[in-house]
């Protein structure tokens, strides 16, 4: 039976073709069920989105998906449903790594540098 973990590791494989990150990186896989399809093996569920409604790879990620899952060991049968709530956003929704490719990190601004102990000192920068 395979495992979410190896759904997932499977999925970073999939990669969005503009951005060039992985769907899971990037935060697109909502939820990812698995189920037993009688003898058959297991129903692997996966609900996702897309950066955008009219992303032009859309069906090509979604086909990838399906694809990639079906050749998984174990797996009958394969369910991807496009969802669009709640809306993609990077900034909560893609993974650190994504974050700072995309330069969507925002660092903290104590974590920069302290304040100046005198009026118009430069700050110090922390070592």
């Amino acid at each position: 039976m395979p495992t979410i973990p190896e759904i997932r590791t499977v999925l970073k494989t999939v990669y969005d073709p503009e951005i060039h990150l992985s769907v899971v990186d990037l935060g697109l896989i909502y939820d990812i069920g698995v189920e037993k399809d009688g003898d058959k093996g297991e129903r692997v569920n996966v609900k996702m989105t897309l950066t955008t409604p009219a992303c032009p790879y859309g069906p090509a990620l979604l086909s990838k998906v399906h694809s990639e899952l079906s050749n998984m060991t174990g797996v009958s049968d394969v369910k991807v449903d496009l969802a669009w709530i709640p809306p993609w956003d990077p900034r909560t929704m893609a993974s650190d790594e994504a974050k700072l490719k995309m330069g969507l990190f925002e660092l903290d601004d104590a974590d920069e540098t302290e304040t100046a102990e005198t009026p118009g000192e430069t700050p110090k920068t922390k070592v």
